[in-house]
Order: C-alpha cells, then sequence, then structure tokens
C-alpha cells in the first residue's frame, strides 16, 4: 500500500486502528470524523451519553498487538482493570444479600474493564504524532462515487463566518475504509453500489446508564475485578469497574418495564430496584439512582447484519458499520479490531485490491453474522441462565475437562470467544460438538439408570434358576417360585 491514499471514516477505536495499520505499511492516510476531537470531554457522543464500558479481551489485544508498536500496547493496557469473572448479586431464600463469583476461566485468564474514551485517546494520540496520517474532525460525509473513488464532507464549523452553509469538500482516495458505526454513512452510500443485502433489528430491550461512585474511603464499593451482575429473568443490571474507582452501571429491561418506570412514582421505581437488584441502594444513593434514570436516556439496542462489507477495490466496511451487535457478549469492539487485523492481512496476501477486499467479505461476514447471534443469546445467559443449577453444572463439567484432561481440547464456549483467536464459526461449530457428545453421555447414564433395576433382576433370577439346577425361564411359574422363596 506504499504511497496510496487510504481515507478512513470515523475515528473511534476501530477507525483508528485501521488508520494505524494502513500508516505502518506507507500509505498516505486521512481520517475523517463527524464529531469533534473526541479527546476533548466536552464532545457529546453519537448516542448523547457515555458508552457503555468495554471489554477489552483477547481478540481485541491480538489485534492491537498485531499492529507492532508494544509501547502502544502497554500505554492501552494501563488503561485497563482486570476481571476475572462474573459476580452474581442475588437474595437467599432468607432474603439475605448474597454474591457469587463465577471465574470466567479456569486458566486464571481475564477480561479488561476499559473505558472507551480512554482507549481512544491513546490511539488518537498516536496517530497525530505519524507524518503520515492527518486527522479531520467536525466533517460529515454527506455523498460518495465509489466508482470514480471520491467523497464529499460537509465542514462543520462554528467558528466559521464567512460561509452561510457548511462548506463541503471534495476527496480523492485509493481505498475508503468506512468505520463510522451502527448508523453509517459508508454503507448507506456502498449500498447504491454494491448489491446489499441489509438487515436491523431492535430488540426488545431498552438500556440506560447509571454511575456508582466510590465509597465513603475513596475505595471501589464493590469488588473491582469482577463484572457485577443482577439477574432478574427478564432483565438485569450490571457494573464494570473504572480506573477512578467508580463503576459505569447498565440497567438493561424490556420496553415495557422502562415504560411503567418512568410513568410510575419514585418510591416504586426504588422498590423495583430493591426487590429485583439487592444492594443497589446501599452503592448509589436512591435519591441519586432515580435522578440519574430521570436524567440519562434510555436508547435501543440494535443488530445490523449486511453482506458484502466491500464493493470492488474502492470501499470496504468494517466494526459496527458491517455488523451492529448487542452488548451482551462484550464482543462488539473486539471484532471490530479484529475485523481491522483480517482486512489488513488479506491486503498483505494479495496485491489485487478487489480480490483481498473479496476474500475479507467471504470469510468476515461469516463470523460477523455468528457473534451477532451469539451476543443475543448470551442476553438470556446474564440475565437469568448464571443462577441456573443446569448452566452451572455443565460449566463445572467442561471446565474440569479443560483443565484435567487438555489433550481432549475440551473448552466452554465464552472462553473460546473471549480468550482464543479462533474464528467465531469455528467456536460455534466446535461448541455444537461438545454438545452433542456431552448430551449423548447424559442420555446413556439416565438409559443406564432406567435399564439397571431390570437387568438387575434379571441376573438375580438367572442366579436363583441357576442354583435349583433349572432352565432359566420368564414364565408365570418361574417367577412366582421366585418371589414365593423371597
Amino acid at each position: 500500500m506504499e504511497g496510496k491514499k487510504i481515507v478512513v471514516v470515523g475515528a473511534g477505536p476501530v477507525g483508528s486502528l485501521a488508520a494505524l495499520y494502513a500508516s505502518q505499511r506507507g500509505a498516505e492516510v486521512e481520517v475523517y470524523e463527524l464529531r469533534d476531537d473526541l479527546r476533548n470531554e466536552e464532545t457529546t457522543p453519537l448516542n448523547f451519553t457515555k458508552s457503555i464500558n468495554l471489554a477489552l479481551s483477547e481478540r481485541g489485544i491480538n489485534a492491537l498487538r498485531s499492529a507492532g508498536n508494544p509501547e502502544l500496547l502497554q500505554a492501552i493496557l494501563l488503561q485497563t482493570i482486570p476481571m476475572y469473572g462474573r459476580m452474581i448479586h442475588t437474595r437467599t431464600s432468607t432474603g439475605a444479600l448474597s454474591k457469587q463469583s463465577q471465574l470466567y476461566d479456569v486458566h486464571g485468564r481475564f477480561q479488561r474493564s476499559v473505558d472507551r474514551g480512554g482507549l481512544n485517546r491513546v490511539l488518537l494520540d498516536h496517530l497525530d504524532s505519524l507524518p503520515n496520517v492527518k486527522l479531520f474532525f467536525q466533517h460529515k460525509m454527506t455523498g460518495a462515487d465509489f466508482r470514480k473513488k471520491k467523497a464529499w464532507f460537509e465542514i462543520k464549523d462554528p467558528t466559521d463566518s464567512v460561509y452561510d452553509r457548511p462548506r463541503e469538500v471534495e476527496v480523492d482516495f485509493d481505498l475508503l475504509i468506512g468505520a463510522d458505526g451502527a448508523h453509517s454513512s459508508t454503507r448507506y452510500h456502498m449500498m447504491k453500489y454494491a448489491r446489499t443485502d441489509y438487515h436491523q433489528e431492535y430488540i426488545d430491550c431498552l438500556w440506560s446508564e447509571f454511575t456508582m461512585p466510590p465509597n465513603e474511603s475513596g475505595d471501589f464499593a464493590i469488588s473491582p475485578n469482577h463484572l457485577h451482575i443482577w439477574p432478574a429473568g427478564s432483565f438485569m443490571f450490571i457494573a464494570l469497574p473504572n480506573l477512578d474507582k467508580s463503576f459505569v452501571c447498565t440497567f438493561f429491561g424490556p420496553v415495557e418495564l422502562f415504560q411503567r418506570l418512568e410513568n410510575g412514582s419514585d418510591d416504586d421505581f426504588i422498590s423495583t430496584f430493591d426487590e429485583y437488584f439487592p444492594g443497589v441502594t446501599t452503592y448509589i444513593q436512591p435519591e441519586d439512582l432515580v435522578s440519574q434514570f430521570k436524567r440519562n436516556p434510555h436508547l435501543p439496542l440494535i443488530n445490523i447484519k449486511c453482506s458484502p462489507h466491500h464493493y470492488g477495490d474502492s470501499v470496504v466496511i468494517v466494526g459496527d458499520a458491517a455488523n451492529a451487535m448487542v452488548p451482551f457478549y462484550g464482543q462488539g469492539m473486539n471484532a471490530g479490531l479484529e475485523s481491522v487485523r483480517v482486512l489488513f492481512s488479506k491486503l498483505d496476501e494479495n496485491s489485487d485490491i478487489a480480490e483481498a477486499l473479496a476474500g475479507y467479505t467471504t470469510e468476515r461476514t461469516t463470523d460477523a453474522h455468528t457473534i451477532a447471534e451469539l451476543a443475543l443469546g448470551n442476553y438470556t445467559e446474564m440475565r437469568s441462565s448464571v443462577t441456573s443449577p443446569l448452566y452451572k453444572w455443565r460449566k463445572y463439567i467442561e471446565e474440569t475437562l479443560d483443565k484435567y484432561f487438555p489433550s481432549l481440547e475440551w473448552a466452554t464456549q465464552y472462553s473460546r470467544v473471549s480468550f482464543s483467536n479462533m474464528r467465531y464459526s469455528d467456536v460455534v461449530q466446535y461448541s455444537k460438538r461438545q454438545k452433542r457428545i456431552l448430551t449423548t453421555f447424559f442420555l446413556s447414564l439416565a438409559a443406564i439408570a432406567v435399564a439397571a433395576p431390570s437387568v438387575a433382576l434379571w441376573f438375580y433370577l438367572y442366579r436363583y434358576n441357576r442354583q435349583r439346577r433349572f432352565k432359566l425361564s420368564w414364565s408365570p411359574k418361574s417367577l412366582t417360585a421366585f418371589l414365593n422363596s423371597t
């Protein structure tokens, strides 16, 4: 890519990493971002609230590692807090508060809680220092011609009093990478050229964010090395740690529940939290909890799938622009960063950009759709299954096999997703195979349990008849003689 001009639309973590990969390959890189400089504290996020705290796992770390800058990776990891498992908050049958830790991995591997803004800041600061990268903020993509390889951006500059309307600039490129989120302008304009299958789904769930402050002594109010979950069947409350010893908390629930809480009294709201999220009002004062619920927006969750992820040799989409998913597997950003690594591996392998992009679409579409489905399924696990004896029993068996019989190459689905770089589609195939084996095993045990009394009776009859030296018979006479003798 030496000497080529690469335009990246979107300066979030995924777009920033794409710009970094392109710059390392000798390209002239320009990054265009709709919002103001994302490093500014006052910059308003697109969803008008702080982002859900992110869980950085092996896939994302591997993508950052593959950028070939150990110092940059270390600077990012210093922005994270290790989370070794889930902490499940419930009440016992007597009404007492209960906390149960569920480790993520038998080998001690962990997720990392990271603030999106902190991670983004490290990446943008590094890009700003590179001579072949230019950053353009407050530039809104308004059009593109992917045959002529031109794009147009509207400049939103409130200090410019010369023009009555925003200025528009035309930008030429050799390749445009769209990393501009779920409501991607790049994808919208690409669909005018590529025959794109597109599916968008809003699930029956809203989310609202809360902040849990440090305790009175200035320390974490609850364990900082866990992802905390208050499961409530059809809804839940979670908390992830921040470096300032606060927690970013998120309330997920059906639309009907949110509407009922919005229209109810403050007392109803507090009583609901006390009933289903025990202990939360100890860590967040009730009046503050109510205030945050009223002040912070109640936002939907979207699932987006599309194919292809490219057009010709001129444009490709990555991250949420290609596959937005619900956050329940903690893989949204990780999958986006991994997509960047996969994309550039294809470009490195094939000098024909069109063929490289086609190879990327073929591989990544399958995996993107797979993790989107897994994320939807994990919502059920987090809000209810984590307290199920059957879930705990299967998790125990799989982790025991993983730990003590490594030659079997057994692992939980969660560990393969979070702590490996195996393709998502392969993870599902392995998990299905393991489920079939376990199901067959338990059905065999059940069959043995059912058949055992009959086998024992047959064996006893056999011995009884041999002792009396006459031929084994299942006749009523033989059975009556046996019963009379006992």
